[in-house]
């Protein structure tokens, strides 16, 4: 009997101790992560500035020295670090040439092509270190034909001009930037039959309005010679190695079966300024265009044309095989090395990028600069946080979409979520989307946040405004480097910026003295984006139950079904499966948050002896492992590495997120057709899309059929 008491004494002994000596609550550094004595605006607004001294354009030596100022700050702050380097296939303009011929008397215009530097510009003496304007991946080739406006190149802007009597074919197209992804303006304009297009930058929507508007470096508003370039690639990742990474001498297709894959553009296009647009437009003659269609107050009547004003447009680009550089840093967790939590921000800028993508890696910086002084402290992470800093974002998600095709299969296994910031701060207002699991948890950290611009309230406060839940979009778009994770894996991910799109967007004046003056003067919008990502990182990190609510996840899924109905009622699909796959997904939903309550109530001095620990394991693992569910490996019809069935890109514009997009591209097509057939597809759709929400359901639930 003494035995007994003697052995059960020093049972109870031992973990006293343990619990006297264990280490600080991981809830304690995580408050000590937004305090003030971490937090820091001028070391935020330094590493911008160091990051946009010269235009870093991807492939480039400048942007090679720019991963190099990344990897020494990761590891000056004990963050383990490393370059993943791919060769991928990128192009620079060789040549470019504009002009335009109008009936006489009036003279011809050859156009400069330039961006103009302005008086006392600091970036003077490295703007000739600056790309040409120019589209990247866009067909080299000549073309001369009357030119003809299109509004924004939309597919319902072809539309309206057919119902006009315009014909397009064989025209050189002028489209405004705005509304939809340029590669998809290029697109569009060569299925209607241009044989070239131009796309400019209308002063309605960059410029203030026009009239006495002023314009960068006076307000923030982009110049008349500013030109807004960019990609016009439809795909993701390397155009020469779809679907697998670009690794060495790896396997590449030609550059005849890229063409045929059908996401490089078919015709010429060049990206053209707002007062080169406006030339053009009083070139035009034919219909005058809607009054939506119309610039701003001082601006021509915007005519349709085709002609009598005629553009010659010759573009000759050079490709190349250059390396591109991620890096890579590690904080391993100590209790669970196997998970990942990532954060990821691409580096590469057309220009100097102070906005895009600068003031994300900024902010990334940041990040690993608390994160180490936290672990000079004694944190250690639970799960391992990973910082990723991409390359080669702005020519189609490369440098993040080849790494995660190289590591598919590690980041399926262990991948707990992944939190992307691209253009951090633009100006004001918080802006957020996520993969619905994650709401609950981007809202938590804005109220754990000062609004930056009125510290008095928190940035859920404002975020929120007058309505009661603030609005968070969805990561079906292609528009940044969250697409290969939520898109081709299934990985839970977030996504935040402050301001929304800005006038000065991938042209030479996103630089720092637009930031210093426009964008976030004081810097406070900086940090508080790194404080929001970084404590949604922490608590994905650090916290022993995953943070995930599909309770809201399956509430959204109703929603989007609901909204189906409506517009298909008089079509004989049934979405009965849907619904039904959605009512299982509640239950299980239901029965993981019930299951975590009851391991929960079981804490306690009996934990030490049983093995609660495994079960927060399995329970985890059906959380993480739910997402992935949502994805077939077939992927959406016409565009396989689309593997997401609840949200992907609309197939019309890669900068528009839809639900159900594979039933959305069914019903397109049969609206269009409009036979058995064609909406028999639609139902079949249907089906796929019950069947992925049934296996996230299963997943959920953690039993066998």
């Amino acid at each position: 009997m003494l035995k007994t008491a003697t052995a059960i004494f020093l049972g109870l002994a031992t973990s006293f101790t343990f619990f006297l000596l264990s280490p600080t609550p991981k809830s304690t550094f995580h408050s000590l992560y937004t305090s003030t004595s971490l937090s820091d605006n001028t070391s935020i607004a330094h590493h911008l500035y160091t990051l946009t001294r010269r235009p870093h354009v991807a492939g480039s030596q400048a942007n090679a020295e720019a991963a190099a100022y990344v990897l020494s700050v990761f590891t000056s702050v004990n963050v383990k670090s490393h370059i993943a380097s791919y060769e991928v296939s990128l192009t620079y303009p060789a040549h470019r040439s504009l002009s335009l011929t109008r009936p006489p008397p009036e003279p011809p215009t050859t156009f400069s092509l330039r961006q103009e530097i302005y008086d006392g510009d600091p970036y003077a003496d490295v703007s000739d270190q600056i790309q040409p304007t120019f589209h990247a991946y866009a067909k080299s080739g000549t073309v001369s034909a009357p030119v003809a406006y299109v509004n924004y190149g939309r597919v319902e802007d072809y539309v309206t001009l057919k119902e006009m009597g315009v014909n397009v074919s064989g025209t050189v197209v002028l489209a405004k930037y705005g509304e939809i992804y340029r590669g998809h303006i290029v697109k569009n304009a060569y299925e209607a039959g241009a044989i070239g297009a131009l796309v400019y930058t209308d002063r309605k929507d960059y410029g203030g309005g026009g009239g006495d508007t002023r314009w960068f470096p006076d307000d923030k508003w982009m110049p008349p010679s500013g030109v807004q370039v960019g990609t016009v690639y439809n795909g993701l990742g390397d155009p020469t190695t779809p679907g697998w990474a670009s690794t060495g001498d790896c396997e590449r297709l030609s550059e005849e079966e890229v063409q045929k894959g059908g996401d490089v553009p078919l015709i010429p296009s060049l990206p053209i300024s707002a007062a080169d647009g406006e030339t053009i437009l009083r070139s035009i003659g034919g219909h005058v265009a809607n009054e939506d269609w119309q610039g701003s107050k001082d601006a021509p009547t915007y005519r349709v044309g085709p002609g009598p004003g005629i553009v010659n447009l010759r573009y000759t680009g050079k490709q190349i095989i250059g390396t591109i550089q991620n890096v890579i840093g590690v904080i391993e967790g100590a209790e669970e090395p196997d998970r990942f939590v990532i954060l990821g921000n691409h580096r590469d800028a057309w220009t100097f990028g102070a906005a895009d993508p600068n003031s994300g890696t900024a902010a990334l910086l940041q990040i690993a600069e608390r994160l180490g002084k936290m672990q000079k402290e004694g944190w250690k992470p639970r799960r391992t946080i990973v910082l990723c800093n991409w390359d080669a974002e702005e020519y189609g998600l490369l440098g993040s979409t080849e790494w995660v095709e190289e590591n598919r299969e590690m980041l399926a296994s262990r991948a707990v979520a992944y939190l992307n910031v691209d253009c951090a701060v633009a100006g004001p207002g918080f802006y957020a989307s996520a993969t619905p699991q994650l709401d609950e948890l981007l809202k938590r950290a804005t109220q754990e946040v000062r609004d930056p611009d009125n510290p008095s309230q928190s940035l859920y406060d404002s975020w929120v405004g007058s309505s009661n839940s603030p609005l968070i979009g969805r990561l079906g778009d292609g528009g940044s480097d969250f697409a290969a994770f939520v898109q081709h894996v299934g990985i839970p991910a977030t996504a935040m910026f402050f301001g929304g799109g800005y006038p000065v967007y991938h042209s030479m004046y996103d630089d720092f003295i637009w930031m210093q003056k426009f964008g976030d003067p004081m810097f406070h919008r900086h940090v508080a984006v790194a404080s929001v990502w970084g404590l949604v990182a922490l608590w994905l990190a650090d916290e022993e139950f995953l943070p995930y609510n599909y309770l809201s996840y399956a509430r959204e899924l109703q929603t989007y079904t609901k909204d189906l109905k409506v517009e298909i009622s008089d079509k004989n699909i049934s979405l009965t499966p849907l619904f039904k796959s959605i009512e299982e997904l509640q239950k299980a939903a239901a029965t993981v948050i019930n299951q975590r309550k009851a391991i929960e109530e079981r804490k306690g001095w009996p934990s030490i002896w049983n093995k609660d620990h495994l079960k927060v394991r399995e329970l985890n693992d059906r959380l993480m492992m739910a997402e992935r569910a949502f994805t077939d490996q077939d992927g959406l019809s016409q565009r396989s590495w689309y593997k997401h069935l609840i949200y992907g890109p609309s197939k019309h514009n890669d900068y528009e997120s839809k639900s159900f997009p594979g039933i959305n591209d069914a019903i397109e097509e049969a609206k269009y057709l409009n036979t058995a057939e064609a909406w028999h597809l639609v139902q079949h759709e249907v089906w796929r899309v019950s069947r992925a929400v049934r296996h996230a359901s299963l997943v959920l639930n953690g039993e066998l059929t």
